[in-house]
């Protein structure tokens, strides 16, 4: 039995890491959303093209970001254990492989074009689309090394900076995309790459800003880098954890691209149906990852100081609450689909389209919420490899196939893809629910960095 003072304990020591967390991944994916949200009042094209970029760029950098996110396990296990040397030498390895990592990046996204017209996608919207992720080029070094940073921070339970940094870069993106996009404030009017400017800037300013806020903290954990920084058994083992996690979170963020292109070669209405929800369903799971990270953080924290019965209390209530809160969302998705497609676009019939794509994405909100806080718990636990292979049997052996049958072959469109994507979603949950069960039945071991 457990205690039940313990479990309000956890649930607040949870909470109180997880709201600043999800807050901070809410503003992340704001800075996204603002940007649709105008680009949709810019024109119809445009928001397509928008979507495609955004697809295009995400869907190839979400490797490159999960890989990071080794920095999960080895800095909350070591931080937890009181080892400072350890957590320096974690976020200096990450450094230096956010930097290495992100030139094969900036080197594709000048060869958009070419890829999304390989693709198959109108070339209408590759038109607008390509000079978007060109202009997004100079982001990439600043995001990997803010997810480096902001990793790192989130492990040791220090998250005030990030969130402000986050909430300045907002506040600057929609000035930006004003001035860059529209031509206020005496600014060139560029257009929709306009609105990838303003991201690549307040990209750099969140970076800096969190680094500037969390200055005192990073200097009572660095270290001067030595000979060792050079060793090449660490990067490897950073990497077996981090790329099992950037592969999960490649996979479930690919087959949603898969499925976005296969929706664009329905056309520019299909697509920017397709975008507004997606949108939405990507803003609502903010708060279950949020959660995740936070779980990620509470369980390895205590492996880290040797309480196996305090990680699997946390990750118990990790769980609970990350299911709970989902509820809310799908409710608000079932009840208002048409109101919070309006909120993307004036167009009627881009409304329509969106909405019942909305009314789907309700039914996968909780299975959303738990396979999102089960990844943070086995994150934890520096657990990777299983949360993969998961994700590929449930997203590309069911999802997917299930998906195109029925788009395609039963005549349903883009609302046949999100049912198959819902019926994936239901797979991936309940077997990641089941690792976890599994997984700590025994103390899980701790992580040598």
């Amino acid at each position: 039995m457990i205690d039940r003072q313990r479990y309000l304990d956890e649930t607040r020591a949870l909470l109180r890491l997880a709201v600043p967390i999800l807050t901070t991944q809410l503003g992340m994916m704001l800075l996204g959303v603002v940007d649709t949200i105008m680009v949709g009042h810019y024109s119809d094209v445009a928001l397509a093209a928008v979507a495609l970029g955004n697809i295009f760029s995400w869907g190839s950098m979400i490797l490159g970001m999960g890989t990071l996110q080794a920095l999960d396990p080895l800095v909350a296990q070591a931080w937890g254990a009181g080892d400072r040397d350890a957590v320096s030498a974690s976020l200096q390895r990450a450094l230096v492989l956010a930097v290495l990592m992100s030139l094969p990046y900036m080197l594709l996204f000048q060869y958009a074009a070419p890829v999304l017209r390989a693709l198959g996608q109108k070339e209408e919207v590759i038109a607008v689309a390509a000079p978007f992720v060109r202009a997004l080029t100079p982001s990439v070094p600043a995001f990997f090394l803010f997810v480096a940073v902001r990793q790192t921070l989130q492990a040791m339970s220090v998250v005030r900076p990030i969130l402000i940094a986050v909430v300045v870069a907002n506040v600057a993106n929609v000035f930006g995309n004003l001035g860059l996009m529209y031509g206020r404030f005496r600014m060139p009017s560029l257009g929709v790459p306009g609105s990838a400017w303003s991201t690549t800037i307040c990209r750099w300013l969140m970076l800096a800003v969190m680094i500037a806020l969390a200055l005192p903290k990073l200097r009572d954990i660095w270290r001067a880098p030595d000979r060792r920084l050079r060793a090449l058994a660490p990067y490897g083992r950073m990497l077996a954890i981090g790329v099992p996690i950037g592969l999960q979170s490649g996979l479930e963020m690919w087959v949603f691209t898969a499925a976005g292109l296969l929706i664009g070669s329905m056309g520019a209405l299909a697509l920017s149906s397709h975008q507004i929800a997606l949108n939405l369903a990507s803003l609502s799971f903010m708060v279950p990852l949020g959660i995740g990270q936070a779980a990620a953080t509470r369980v390895g924290n205590a492996i880290g100081r040797g309480d196996p019965d305090g990680a699997r209390l946390a990750a118990m209530v990790a769980l609970a609450v990350g299911a709970s809160v989902m509820v809310i969302s799908a409710l608000l998705f079932f009840t208002a689909p048409l109101e919070l497609a309006h909120v993307y676009t004036d167009d009627a019939r881009v409304g329509v389209a969106a909405s019942e794509l909305i009314s789907i994405a309700a039914l996968f909100q909780i299975f959303d919420g738990t396979q999102a806080v089960g990844c943070g718990i086995l994150r934890g636990a520096a657990d990777t490899r299983a949360a993969a292979v998961i994700n590929f049997v449930g997203y590309w052996i069911l999802g997917l196939p299930i998906g195109w049958l029925l788009a395609f072959r039963f005549g349903l469109g883009p609302r046949g893809l999100w049912w198959g994507l819902t019926t994936g979603l239901a797979v991936v949950a309940l077997l990641l629910v089941a690792r976890v069960v599994r997984r700590f039945q025994a103390p899980p071991p701790p992580v040598v960095s």
